[in-house]
């Protein structure tokens, strides 16, 4: 059998061996193959093309994008059969994946995920939709080289004004020089006046899409702002770690008295600013009182007399790294005691990760203990992790985690 075209001669094309360990957990499905793991290739690679993997039979195994600089050499696109990677391929690939999304949301919604990289098998790419505009993240240079092929098939498929490139800050120096490509440059269409404005179930949001953070907003979090939105009629809410404001949108929309943003960032809480002011012709969003405070979390919370009957504490991620795991753990659980202090008798505290490196049930453990430590009486509400729209399909995808507490005295 012939494996797939590479876009060069046969006689040229990056051919791998890698290890028995390796080997297995590719045929798995795992989308990254590490540089230590392969043992034997047949010249150096280029960043962008196309490696074909083999077994220990000599048999097509896989086929992924090579990255020359990067510990993940190759991102997986394919196991198993060998087949021709070409313009068909790709188009064909990108309808199963919008056809994921079709149905997921109405008119109310024109802000979610397109494609979410490996667990949709576009390894190291995000497409966010804002509206009427895409944003293209790109995590790994091995994408570059194709990038024009790419923007091309997803304007076919797509009808949207613009397309906004964003660069992972490790690749940025590489994409400049070697692509003139830009972290916010422009691909397609105009560039914005201002930010974008989106629709999430009927509540308008601004999304800085050429500087902002990730995409220009968190769109993961959708069904935990909305579930938020549920348990807020009448609460004095607290939203930590606040960015610009969408969790107390929702909760001021769903009648909540009062809402406080947190945020060690003067940015983000004009943002949140502007977002309470979007929503203004809700009635509940315009009769509540909104007050918005700059300081970091982990002081002001003990420091802070105050409190809340509902408290959302969803930091950035406390764990990078692997080494970061076991601080991470216990910051969680400091984190929380914290917050459960503030907490009126009757409180809601809704407790947040996006840390990959700390898992599920260490996470959800870790406020537990936390609950347990604070010597109060308490009932777990539920537990949500990802959205239908940002699928987690292996280990290292499975990154968000909520759960709500309810302390009763």
């Amino acid at each position: 059998m012939n494996p797939p075209a590479a876009n060069q001669p046969a006689t040229t094309r990056l051919r791998l061996r890698v290890t028995n360990t390796a080997e297995s957990i590719v045929r798995s499905g795992h989308p990254w193959l590490f540089a230590d793991s392969i043992h034997e290739s047949n010249r150096a690679g280029q960043t962008g093309e196309l490696a074909v993997i083999y077994d220990r039979k000599d048999k097509f195994l896989a086929v992924g994008l090579y990255d020359v600089d990067s510990p993940i050499r190759v991102r997986i696109l394919h196991v198993g059969k060998p087949q021709t990677i070409d313009a068909a391929w790709w188009q064909a690939r990108l309808e199963q994946t919008l056809a994921r999304r079709q149905n997921l949301f109405d008119a109310q919604t024109t802000g979610y995920r397109l494609i979410h990289g490996e667990s949709d098998g576009w390894p190291g790419l995000v497409l966010d939709r804002y509206d009427t505009t895409l944003v293209l993240k790109v995590y790994t240079a091995a994408w570059l080289p194709r990038l024009g092929e790419m923007v091309a098939l997803f304007q076919k498929k797509n009808s949207s004004e613009r397309i906004v490139l964003r660069l992972s800050r490790n690749i940025q120096a590489f994409a400049e020089k070697q692509f003139q490509l830009r972290d916010g440059q422009v691909l397609f269409g105009g560039s914005p006046e201002g930010a974008v404005i989106f629709s999430e179930n009927g509540v308008r949001f601004e999304a800085d899409v050429l500087r902002g953070q990730k995409t220009g907003f968190f769109l993961d979090q959708r069904e935990n702002r909305r579930e938020v939105e549920t348990l807020a009629q009448g609460r004095r809410v607290l939203n930590a770690f606040s960015f610009s404001g969408g969790f107390s949108v929702y909760a001021a929309r769903g009648g909540a008295s009062s809402v406080t943003d947190l945020d060690i960032s003067a940015h983000a809480l004009e943002s949140a600013k502007r977002n309470f002011a979007l929503n203004q012709n809700y009635p509940g969003v315009a009769a509540c009182r909104h007050e918005t405070v700059q300081a970091d979390t982990f002081e002001w919370l003990p420091a802070s007399a105050e409190n809340f009957d509902l408290i959302v504490l969803d930091p950035p991620s406390l764990a990078k790294r692997a080494t970061e795991r076991e601080g991470a753990i216990h910051a969680y659980e400091r984190l929380n005691l914290l917050g459960i202090a503030r907490l009126a008798r009757d409180g809601i505290l809704v407790a947040g990760s996006c840390s990959a490196h700390v898992s599920a049930v260490e996470f959800f453990d870790a406020v537990r203990r936390a609950a347990v430590k604070s010597g109060r009486k308490f009932s777990e509400l539920k537990t949500l992790q990802h959205p239908p729209d940002h699928p987690a399909t292996f280990k290292e995808g499975e990154y968000l985690k909520v759960i709500y507490l309810k302390f009763t005295t």
